[in-house]
């Protein structure tokens, strides 16, 4: 993990950048669907200033360019870093992004990062120590819990109304498998979709209850419906697990790519306590409407139903936090505890 440490402990001394409540200045690393999403998001979010954009490809950085035509387009993530940029928003290829984020946090900037913010729990860790050694502001995009309905739920959750929650369901089946070849290779993807869906489910899980330790996970993976061995050269396109938490909690996890599901996809987050229920589902196979409810015995309520905008809420909340001149949120040291629960389930450790 080495080429994964700070190399330039002076970024530390630096004091965080926009003392004077101007708009953060924010360079764009990747802006293929995701990454142009997030800008057309910050840009109608609130007052920023995107300076450069780096975009290998030339269809996709016009795009871009477009929404903001004063921006630089440049070649590399160095040239982008030289614009004395606030913050860096990332969504690149997964094996690039811990090595991206710690050369960002440096040079003293900002970052928000598309999940997984690393491969595997090392990596992630190491990218929180840089945020917190450079005392710089550190976001990653797991945006299911910017949803109404999840926040809802999470809230019904804390609130004490459900009782102690026993046991929880979470699913994330995919009709469909990625697009780009990198996702299938283990080394730059880190994993298949556990990496791709579960961290989404096991990040809402944990973020629900407070994240609480994991005390014990069994799982498995598989291929094209064959069983992975310990070690696969290829990565998984079905999972089940089930991770028992601090206080006997027991989550029982599914995700998929691929899956013949009738729809486009099944996503749902199910909790059930001793009082009650509350239950967080896609409407009609969508991936972007969500339906929140509240369960008592064979009664049910309304906690939330679409529409709701809410893909770009993690991003324009990190830029937000960036206007007011905040440096290091000590939330992030749970993005390392979904690092370590997705390698636990994946056998690692």
């Amino acid at each position: 993990m080495t080429e994964l440490t700070m190399s330039d402990a002076a970024a530390r001394e630096r004091p965080a950048r926009n003392p004077e409540m101007r708009p953060p200045r924010l360079g764009f690393l990747g802006v293929g669907w995701i990454g142009r999403h997030r800008l057309k998001a910050v840009l109608d979010g609130g007052d920023v200033e995107v300076a450069g954009i780096v975009e290998p490809s030339t269809a996709m950085a016009a795009e871009a360019a477009a929404l903001v035509p004063r921006a630089e387009r440049l070649g590399s993530l160095e040239e982008l870093l030289q614009l004395e940029l606030d913050g860096l928003v990332i969504a690149t290829p997964s094996a690039l992004h811990a090595a991206q984020s710690l050369q960002a946090l440096d040079r003293g900037v900002a970052v928000f990062c598309q999940k997984p913010l690393g491969r595997t729990a090392p990596e992630v860790r190491a990218v929180v120590d840089a945020a917190r050694g450079t005392e710089r502001l550190l976001g990653v995009d797991l945006s299911y819990r910017h949803t109404e309905g999840m926040m809802r739920v999470r809230d019904l959750v804390r609130s004490g109304a459900l009782g102690r929650v026993h046991a929880v369901d979470l699913v994330f089946h995919n009709a469909y498998g990625p697009d780009k070849p990198w996702f299938y290779d283990p080394a730059l993807a880190g994993g298949g979709c556990v990496m791709d869906l579960g961290i989404h489910l096991v990040d809402l899980v944990l973020w629900a209850l407070d994240f609480p330790s994991v005390r014990d996970v069994a799982s498995h993976l598989s291929a094209g419906g064959e069983p992975l061995p310990e070690r696969p050269a290829q990565v998984e396109d079905h999972a089940v697990a089930t991770l028992v938490l601090e206080g006997g909690t027991v989550v029982r996890l599914a995700c998929s790519w691929r899956l013949h599901a009738g729809q486009d996809a099944v996503i749902a987050a199910d909790f059930y306590g001793t009082r009650g229920g509350a239950s967080f589902r896609n409407v009609a196979g969508s991936f972007y409407d969500f339906r929140a409810e509240h369960f008592t015995g064979t009664a049910r309520a309304s906690l939330a139903e679409p529409p709701d905008a809410w893909g770009g809420r993690a991003v324009v909340g990190w830029t937000q936090q960036l206007a007011r001149g905040e440096g290091y949120d000590a939330e992030a040291e749970h993005l390392v505890d979904v690092a370590v629960a997705l390698d636990r389930i994946y056998g690692r450790i």
